[in-house]
Order: C-alpha cells, then sequence, then structure tokens
C-alpha cells in the first residue's frame, strides 16, 4: 500500500523533473579532499626492507583502495596501483589487497617497492615527422593529433614510452637538450595529446633556456585555431580565469574554484570569431585564440567556462556525436575523434640569430572535412573520422 507521502502514482515521475534539470550539468560539489602523501623516508610512511607502511587517511573511508591510492600519491596513475595491486605487492592490515575493496579509513597499507614506475631514458623511433623548420639550434615541427609530446603513464614500458614526439624527435634530429630532463629531451613546451600543430623543439641546453625564458617572460605569440560549439555572443572576449586542477576527476582543469584554490595559476585568453557556422547540426563558431600563458588545457577550459565547448573535447561537456537539429530520420549524426584545436601560428625571436620566426601551420585535413561535413549537412555528408 503506496505511503501517506507519496505522490499517486501518475504524478510520482513529475517530483524531481525541475531539480534535476537545474542541476543537470552541474559540477559536483567535493565532499572530501584525499590528503597526498609524502613518501619522503621522512615523510608520512615509514620505509624498512623495501617496504612503505603507512595508514590510510580518514577521508579514505567508503573509498577503493585504488582510487584512494591513485588519488594519495598523485605521480602515478590508477593503472599503475592496479597494475602494484595485482601483482600482489599491496596489503592491507596484512592481507593481500584487492584494487576494489572498499576502506573504512585507518586500515595499515604496505607497498613493496617503488610505487613509481621504474625511471624511462627516451630511445629514438622511425616515426614520420613534419619538420617545417632546422637549424643547427632548434627545430619547428608540426605535431599530429593522437601523438603524445613525451612519454607518460601506463602499464608496460611499451605504454608509457613509445609512438611519442620524443621518440621521433631522437630518431630524426639526433641531438637535443638535456634541460628537460631524460624523458623531454628537447620538449621546451608541450601540446595536448588530441590537439595538432606547432611546437618548438630545442637542440642544446643554451638554446632551450633562452626559449624557456621567452615563453616564460610572455614573449612568444602563440595562436590555435578551434571550433566551438554555438555562436560567441560577442567577436572578441578575453578570458582572465585562473585554472587549477579538479578536486573531483583528477584528468579535469577547472575554473570554477580556482580563486580559492593556492595551486591555482593566473591564465589569458584572447578569443576573436573568424566565421559563425548555421549548420544543419547547429550553430558553431569558428575562432582564433591568443593565449599569454600555456596552462594546461588553457583554451579548453576557457571556452567551457563560456559556455562553449570545444568540438571534440568529451572531457568538457562537448557531444561525443553531433545531430541535426532538428533530428533527420535515419541519421547517425557526425562524430569527431580528436579536439578540434590547432597551434595554427608561432611567432618568436630566433634566440641565436634574433631574426624573427613567423612560424604558421594550416588546418589538418580531418578538420577541414569535418567543418565542410557539418556546412553540407546529413545528405552529402562523408565519413569523417
Amino acid at each position: 500500500m503506496p505511503s501517506k507521502n507519496m505522490l499517486p502514482k501518475g504524478q510520482r515521475h513529475h517530483s524531481v523533473r525541475k531539480e534535476y534539470r537545474a542541476t543537470r550539468g552541474a559540477e559536483p560539489v567535493p565532499e572530501v579532499v584525499i590528503p597526498v602523501l609524502d613518501l619522503d623516508d621522512d615523510g608520512d610512511t615509514q620505509f624498512e626492507d623495501g617496504v612503505r607502511t603507512f595508514s590510510a587517511a580518514p577521508e579514505a573511508a567508503g573509498k577503493r583502495l585504488d582510487a584512494y591510492l591513485a588519488q594519495a600519491i598523485p605521480d602515478i596513475s590508477r593503472a599503475r596501483v592496479q597494475l602494484l595491486i595485482e601483482s600482489g605487492q599491496v596489503r592491507v592490515d596484512g592481507k593481500d589487497a584487492k584494487a576494489k575493496q572498499k576502506l573504512a579509513g585507518g586500515e595499515s597499507i604496505e607497498i613493496e617497492g617503488e610505487p613509481q614506475p621504474p625511471p624511462l631514458h627516451a630511445v629514438a623511433e622511425d616515426i614520420p615527422l613534419d619538420i617545417l623548420y632546422e637549424d643547427q639550434y632548434l627545430a619547428v615541427v608540426n605535431k599530429p593529433a593522437g601523438m603524445m609530446v613525451h612519454a607518460g603513464s601506463g602499464a608496460t614500458d611499451d605504454e608509457r614510452n613509445r609512438g611519442t614526439l620524443v621518440n621521433a624527435l631522437l630518431f630524426h634530429l639526433g641531438k637535443l637538450s638535456e634541460v628537460g630532463g631524460e624523458l623531454r629531451p628537447g620538449i621546451v613546451h608541450r601540446l595536448d595529446k588530441q590537439t595538432s600543430g606547432i611546437i618548438l623543439v630545442a637542440k642544446d641546453d643554451s638554446t632551450h633556456r633562452k626559449l624557456g625564458a621567452m615563453f616564460s617572460e610572455r614573449r612568444v605569440e602563440k595562436t590555435y585555431i578551434s571550433l566551438v560549439h554555438g555562436h560567441l555572443a560577442k567577436d572578441h572576449v578575453t578570458v582572465n580565469l585562473p585554472i587549477a586542477r579538479d578536486l573531483i576527476r583528477r584528468t579535469r582543469m577547472t575554473t570554477r574554484r580556482a580563486a580559492s584554490d593556492p595551486g591555482a595559476r593566473s591564465a589569458v585568453s584572447h578569443v576573436s570569431v573568424v566565421k559563425r557556422l548555421k549548420t544543419p547540426y547547429g550553430a558553431f563558431t569558428l575562432v582564433e585564440v591568443k593565449i599569454e600563458t600555456g596552462r594546461t588545457h588553457q583554451i579548453r577550459v576557457h571556452m567551457q567556462s563560456l559556455g562553449h565547448p570545444v568540438v571534440g573535447d568529451y572531457l568538457y561537456g562537448a557531444p561525443h556525436r553531433i545531430l541535426t537539429d532538428p533530428p533527420v530520420k535515419g541519421d547517425d549524426g557526425l562524430e569527431l575523434e580528436r579536439n578540434f584545436l590547432h597551434a595554427a601560428h608561432l611567432v618568436f625571436v630566433h634566440p641565436k640569430t634574433s631574426e624573427t620566426m613567423d612560424m604558421r601551420s594550416a588546418l589538418p585535413g580531418e578538420l577541414t572535412e569535418f567543418m565542410a561535413a557539418l556546412e553540407a549537412g546529413p545528405e552529402q555528408k562523408s565519413s569523417v573520422s
């Protein structure tokens, strides 16, 4: 028998609809922040006979073991944590651990061996490379989308150190600067994996340091081309919002709490409209973005803050599949398997010759084809991937 406080059956689904609509798409409010462990010998852990021992923080209550460790030791990935657990290198209260076991907080956790993966040395790999400019001091390369700049996280060495821009650079250019360390030789600045375009590489340490100073002092002009969802209200807008790492989804950055986050970093993006598109798939805007700073995911986060996420950027709110508006029967929509973001223009003064270097890169074919498919509509579109 229904409760006295329960709505009649036909009306029940109406009771939460307004609340759902009001909160749909809103960023979740963090409940707890997991304290980061200091793995130094005099830090939060005891180290003896190759085993680190520490107590799970009270904030770990209710969390899976693998999720807790990935947040408490942010230098390692969740995949790496799971590999340690599967290989029997993690114990909880003296018993072999399971990745999905829930913690209550206060448990004794042991990790055998070093939590971080062993250091790698970047190796040369014969990968095709589009070199826009090269001399004895530096090179300017046109990076394709899908290529990581340098080795990252992964369960195996091959996953971490294969197919990167650094691997290709070592094969084609040979000697690179060593300022960035053994895994990042020559790398002065970076692009996201799914962002294409111009990247600057140093061949010696002196050139690297001078280029690095230019970037930090904002003496390098960096311009990107992007297609975003919707029509911007103004032709020109400057976004001056600091960026911090999201406390809940650690792969994301955010502007929402950056003002109160001591780890937030200033970020400035100047956005100009190139073209407004009214297509069978809805409204889009092709924009040019000049950035004064170079923060992680800067353009992607700033465009999201304006309510216009970058096309293909699923991490920051863009849809996986773009459908016609209004819907067309039988049309399965369009999908772009990368961010529509391209580093198109770089201007800097050569640190050795003092010559002004004006480097440009046209939009790659997959982006121009995708834009053409948007404008053509479902009857004329071709396969875009």
